[in-house]
């Protein structure tokens, strides 16, 4: 097996490990309602508070950050395929495609861990190397045909989404028709479809049930392991199956996009001001109707189903307008100090994401505040996170060339140990480092 090697920094690009950096951010405001008020996540008259500066953050999150993260994610993902196979490709490698599998499969391994060990239900690694065993097939297509076939993925995974939805809407319309019989002369049929109707119509659990939650969540690790098996199995089961046409096509888009130059900043500004603008101008007033509508009806499961027509579409805008945001502050060169560290964050997107688990296992199960913090209360965490990473990624990697995750991921992907710590030598970067949150 051929020895880890070590590519120069030079060959790094920045723009990636940036957006990767915001992205592992922006993820982290959405997952830490997850992990800190649990079934809250959509709904926040379940706990955590429904009004004032919580119902503004619930409005705020949702319209502006709901969705696009692991948008982003999944688009730089896609963009590292790409960045990865082309260099081995271009050294003549006869492993590439042993190291690009074993890599991979390795990352199934880290969400295994991370939802099994640190609890996380909401891990993305898992899924991710996953989807990841796929694309490999599709790394020599032009950018424009795989611009077209991930957006056909995420077009058959947003009519799987509103398959599901019509469906929903239909057992109510049949559940009222049922309603309207006497009780007494309802067939069995009438019975089971309202019962069914009263379960996928719950806005959130109720009381009792989220107060049995609470006490599990947090009386002790093996309680709180036990609690949270049956939703870790089904997510590592049936919900990679249900949204792998949405992970996938996202995957697609952003090899496209490397390709195509826009995640390297080849593009002209005018296209990130059209991705921005365009993005926007779709994105955000779908997302203002659809957050205003669950609101004005309650928060209620129709809402919410009715609301979900539109939502995988106002997902893929806003995450465009996010990318051609990103984009034009970086060809603008303003903060060079900032960029720099978002990048360093970017580089260690790995570790970093893993201490998030970390973290919300220690305060959250370990500590035992799962549901005890209001909504906008579990910002002040995130805040605090991201100033400790912002802050500590680029010191770290001035002593060592990756950070602690990365380079045990590189270990198991080659087998043999690449250099951690820097001496004298310029600095230097791993050439598998690269998107896979």
């Amino acid at each position: 097996m051929a020895e880890a090697a070590v590519a120069p920094a030079s060959k790094r690009l920045e723009s990636l490990d940036f957006i990767r950096g915001c992205a592992l951010f922006g993820i982290l405001i959405m997952n830490i309602v997850g992990m800190g008020l649990g079934p809250a996540y959509d709904n926040p008259t379940v706990m955590g508070g429904d009004t004032g500066i919580n119902l503004w953050t619930w409005f705020v999150v949702n319209v502006t950050f709901e969705g696009t993260q692991r948008g982003l994610f999944s688009i730089l993902f896609g963009a590292g395929v790409i960045l990865l196979t082309s260099r081995m490709e271009a050294t003549g490698r006869p492993d590439s495609a042993d190291i690009y599998f074993r890599r991979n499969l390795w990352l199934i391994a880290f969400g295994l861990f991370n939802a099994w060990i640190l609890l996380w239900g909401g891990d993305i690694l898992y899924f991710y190397g996953l989807t990841a065993l796929f694309l490999f097939a599709f790394r020599k297509l032009s950018g424009k045909r795989l611009l077209a076939l991930g957006v056909a993925s995420f077009v058959l995974g947003a009519a799987w989404t509103g398959l599901d939805t019509v469906n929903l809407l239909n057992l109510h319309d049949r559940a009222v028709v049922a309603e309207k019989v006497p009780a007494a002369k309802r067939t069995e049929e009438q019975k089971k479809t309202i019962e069914e109707w009263k379960e996928e119509s719950r806005g959130g659990p109720p009381p009792a049930i989220v107060e049995k939650l609470k006490r599990e969540n947090t009386a002790g690790y093996t309680s709180a392991l036990q609690v949270r098996a049956p939703r870790i199995a089904e997510s590592q089961s049936w919900w990679a199956y249900r949204y792998f046409f949405d992970i996938f096509g996202m995957m697609m888009i952003g090899m496209a996009l490397f390709k195509l130059g826009v995640l390297t900043l080849e593009a002209k500004t005018r296209t990130y001001v059209a991705m921005m603008v365009g993005g926007y101008a779709i994105g955000f007033p779908l997302n203002i109707y659809e957050a205003n509508w669950i609101m004005s009806h309650g928060f209620s499961g129709l809402a919410y189903h009715q609301a979900n027509i539109t939502y995988d579409f106002a997902r893929l805008a806003q995450t465009t307008g996010h990318l051609g945001l990103l984009g034009l502050f970086l060809k603008s060169g303003l903060f060079s100090w900032f960029r720099r560290s978002m990048a360093a964050v970017g580089r260690m997107a790995l570790t970093n994401y893993l201490t998030h688990s970390v973290v919300a296992l220690t305060i959250f199960v370990l500590l035992g505040y799962w549901g005890t913090f209001e909504r906008h209360q579990l910002y002040y965490i995130v805040f605090s996170i991201w100033a400790v990473q912002i802050v500590l990624s680029p010191i770290w990697l001035k002593h060592f060339h990756f950070g602690p995750v990365e380079w045990l991921w590189r270990y198991l992907t080659y087998g043999k140990a690449p250099p951690f710590r820097k001496k004298s030598d310029p600095p230097a970067l791993d050439i598998l480092a690269v998107p896979a949150e």
